[in-house]
């Protein structure tokens, strides 16, 4: 009927429920009646008294434990529920099974407080052996037996005591193997069946009843033996600019000089001395690396805990020097003027610059300026900062001054004039503007020019042409030159992407 080690108490009550079973067998007479009567109400008494210290239990941890160590008591808290709803899962099932025999056996009898029919040798073994009831007890009580020990850690379930289980005998009994025979077969009176399943109920309640105080009983148990201290002193940064403070937290550590903890980052694992592990990050190439710690400690009740550390990052730049021209620190006004800006010692990323007189666009180290036309021949200041530890940080600024674009020439076709053909002087279209030897890509727009055409023997005739494309009266004139005509492109207005207007050379072609 149970497996395990089991209490004196519960000895005691399977010596009376075999002895009142061999009674049976010889005569069923109310004084047997009434004894099956008595044990089922102790063990109602018992299994309610476990209830309740289960729930006094589960009220304790909740108020103490589940509050202070909230990480650690979840996963316990959360198995502990378990347990007690695998057990509530089998002593509901069992309630409906009493429901049965008591509507079966015509409900409760005032008198003896006991079935009407609790003599009745056919109704359980009609529901529980020809219904095949039983076995599913049989069943249901073996898999939660299961289920609450797989929620203890496998050293403490060999250590398991309770007897809730149901296994057919190995000898016959009264010529019956099949654990449903012997306790609900032929010549079991139905109290005497109601009082089993009162037993079962009992082992459920006490099954919960251990499982929970095994799995409330780690969270008191050591995790590490603390016996080596270290005072540390981590500073964020060992380079300071001036002005900016310098912190560093000092603390104790402790740590357990018997164990031996696995260290790893970023999943390579490090050599472990004395409890501490060296890391040596990367520095082949330039950038900010990020990097995580993990540390893996066996505790004394045999269980790993892993702990990792916070990211960390540093940054790798390459060695240079920086080399100013002092007269040529310059801004060239209308355009995105490219700059990198860095401050030793400083991430790129929390650098910053501003400009007055102008706006500036950009970060991580570059950065675009642009000013407008109206400020040449002027200065202009870029102001650099920089965040540290919450804090902004002033790191100075350098004058510029702003200088005008460069003046284009003019171009047809991309020359500047000379002896051509006829044709290709036909076959132009536009007038273009070119700037030589310039590090911006920059383009400028033809406002207006004058076209002076000289035939030979002929008077000049002079057109007017607005934009940079040739209107039709100079399209006309140049499909009308001779060979030895001269066209000169004059007075040649443009406009720079500052705003500024030019007054471009001329350029003189000869029609050959």
């Amino acid at each position: 009927m149970a497996g395990g080690k089991q209490s004196t108490r519960q000895k005691m009550i399977n010596i009376m429920y075999l002895v009142l079973l061999a009674m049976l067998a010889l005569n069923v007479s109310d004084t047997i009646l009434n004894a099956f009567k008595n044990i089922n109400d102790s063990l109602l008494t018992s299994k309610n008294n476990v209830s309740s210290s289960i729930d006094q239990l589960f009220a304790a941890f909740q108020n103490t434990k589940l509050k202070e160590e909230p990480a650690r008591a979840q996963p316990i808290w959360e198995n502990a529920n378990k347990a007690k709803a695998y057990a509530d899962e089998l002593n509901n099932y069992i309630d409906k099974l009493k429901e049965e025999f008591k509507v079966a056996g015509k409900g409760i009898d005032p008198e003896t407080g006991d079935l009407t029919e609790r003599s009745n040798m056919d109704i359980a073994q009609g529901i529980m052996i020809n219904q095949k009831k039983g076995d599913e007890l049989q069943k249901k009580i073996n898999e939660t037996r299961e289920k609450l020990i797989a929620l203890l850690p496998a050293k403490d379930r060999v250590h398991v005591t309770f007897s809730l289980e149901a296994k057919n005998a190995e000898k016959a009994v009264n010529g019956k193997k099949n654990w449903a025979d012997i306790n609900f077969g032929e010549g079991t009176p139905l109290t005497a069946a109601n009082t089993i399943l009162t037993k079962i109920q009992s082992d459920v309640k006490n099954a919960e009843a251990e499982v929970v105080k095994r799995l409330f009983g780690d969270m008191d148990k050591a995790l590490v033996n603390l016996d080596q201290f270290d005072a540390v002193a981590v500073a964020p940064s060992s380079y300071v600019i001036q002005g900016q403070p310098y912190t560093a937290q000092v603390f104790l550590t402790a740590s357990d000089s018997k164990s031996n903890p696995e260290i790893s980052v970023n999943s390579s694992p490090l050599s472990v001395k004395d409890g501490k592990a060296t890391y040596t990050g990367s520095t082949g190439s330039v950038g900010v690396f990020k990097w995580s710690g993990t540390i893996r400690v066996k505790q004394t009740d045999g269980k790993v805990v892993e702990y990792r550390t916070p990211e960390q990052s540093y940054q790798v730049a390459k060695p240079s020097a920086t080399v100013s021209p002092d007269k040529m620190n310059v801004i060239y006004a209308g355009i995105p003027n490219p700059f990198s800006v860095s401050a030793a010692g400083f991430p790129m990323e929390s650098v910053k610059a501003s400009i007055d007189g102008g706006t500036i666009s950009g970060g991580s180290g570059k950065f675009t300026v642009n000013v407008s036309g109206a400020q040449v021949g002027k200065e202009v200041n870029i102001n650099v900062s920089a965040n540290s530890g919450g804090k902004t940080l002033n790191l100075g600024s350098q004058t510029f001054r702003v200088k005008a674009l460069p003046t284009p020439k003019a171009l047809v076709k991309g020359k500047s004039g000379g002896s051509v053909d006829l044709e290709w002087l036909e076959n132009a279209g536009l007038l273009d503007t070119q700037l030589d030897d310039f590090v911006f890509d920059v383009k400028y727009k033809v406002i207006r020019f004058g076209a002076t055409f000289i035939n030979p023997r002929s008077d000049a005739v002079t057109i007017q042409n607005s934009g940079a494309g040739f209107n039709g009266q100079v399209k006309g004139a140049l499909n009308s030159i001779k060979p030895g005509a001269t066209v000169i492109f004059k007075d040649i207005v443009c406009e720079g992407p500052d705003g500024r207007q030019r007054v471009l050379d001329g350029i003189t072609f000869s029609a050959k």
